[in-house]
């Protein structure tokens, strides 16, 4: 790799993975834009089951002005975080991205609002639990086993059971943001879970351009429009932050990274990058950045630092401070704060 000037921190960027990057909104576009309309469409015939995410607009959820957001970022099985919120007795909104349901509810934390944004037609069911799966269909896929984040994943139809029946008692006490983007799976899951539904539709591009698929989005249904910076932890904050409208707002498992020496293999995108390079030489396509903070080395594959880079520009323009307590990845310049989630709950649990 060799080394670059990207941006103010020490990082280094395989020869394919900055055009890669300056490609990633049309990638984006062509892997789920007619995907997402498509769901949007179907979607209609469910939105009665919900409401508007309108209805949610500064809800008191949650003592006080604090939020926290819980994704599954390879941080969170190191850190393992939650024993340090129950301890502190957090009473915060807790928003959580859908992958992260399972990691609260097995610390029997219940999260107060999740948050879903992909139209994956059959991955994202599986962080809900999918009462479908059978072996046979696991022999199709091995995204949820290679993946380093839960690695429970791993034993995958134990997990989906568990997740069924934790889901089974405590699921109607949980409220979702859910995209209508989302798969006919997911919805139909959500809806026989028994979750509280608000409906919103994510920005696939500037709403003011003409034949903006976001307008379009909007034209059939309604309902509001939120930049999810394309991807779900993002989406989350943008609950917190302009929903919610909390006023400090913290981060965890929102890594957007790998620690250095993760296998490639265990990487989100692997599959894509391998398709780009038959050669299998991964290391054109990450970046590897240098965290002061802990004074370690991360590695982001370009879709990874487009969502940083996404999210960056979204926390430029936020109304409330943000606290990054993953102890790791590759959030932490101006205006995020790096502490450690001991100090946010100090600083924040009465």
């Amino acid at each position: 790799m060799d080394s670059s000037e990207f941006s103010k921190f020490p990082i280094q960027a395989g020869q394919d993975a900055k055009e890669i990057m300056s490609n990633m909104d049309k990638i984006t576009w062509d892997r789920i834009g007619s995907l997402s309309l498509e769901n949007t469409r179907r979607n209609q015939q469910y939105l009665h089951h919900g409401k508007s995410l309108a209805n949610l607009h500064g809800q008191p959820i949650g003592e006080e002005d604090t939020a926290l957001i819980v994704a599954s970022g390879p941080s969170i099985k190191i850190q393992n975080p939650a024993p340090i919120i129950s301890s502190f007795g957090y009473k915060g909104a807790i928003l959580c991205t859908e992958s992260a349901i399972r990691y609260l509810l097995i610390h029997d934390i219940i999260p107060d609002l999740v948050v879903t944004v992909d139209p994956h037609p059959h991955r994202i069911v599986r962080w809900l639990g999918d009462p479908s799966l059978t072996k046979e269909k696991l022999t199709e896929d091995d995204y949820f086993r290679r993946q380093d984040m839960d690695t429970s994943f791993a034993q995958e139809i134990s997990t989906n059971t568990k997740i069924i029946e934790l889901l089974q008692e405590y699921g109607k006490q949980i409220k979702i943001a859910m995209s209508t983007t989302s798969s006919q799976a997911v919805v139909e899951r959500v809806i026989e879970i028994g979750m509280e539904i608000y409906w919103w539709n994510p920005m696939l591009d500037d709403p003011d351009d003409e034949n903006s698929m976001t307008r379009e989005l909007h034209d059939i249904n309604g309902l509001p429009c939120v930049n999810a910076g394309g991807n779900v932890g993002a989406a989350a904050f943008m609950m917190a932050d302009a929903v919610l409208e909390k006023k400090h707002v913290g981060l965890l498992g929102m890594d957007y990274s790998y620690f250095d020496g993760t296998p490639y293999r265990n990487t989100q995108h692997y599959e894509a990058m391998v398709q780009l390079k038959k050669d299998e030489d991964m290391d054109a396509f990450f970046f590897r950045i240098h965290n002061p903070y802990v004074n370690k080395w991360f590695i982001a594959d370009p879709a990874y630092m487009w969502y940083r880079e996404s999210f960056m520009e979204i926390a430029q323009d936020a109304d409330c401070m943000i606290y990054n307590c993953t102890e790791g990845g590759i959030l932490f310049e101006d205006p995020i704060e790096f502490i450690t989630i001991q100090k946010f709950m100090e600083k924040f649990s009465s």
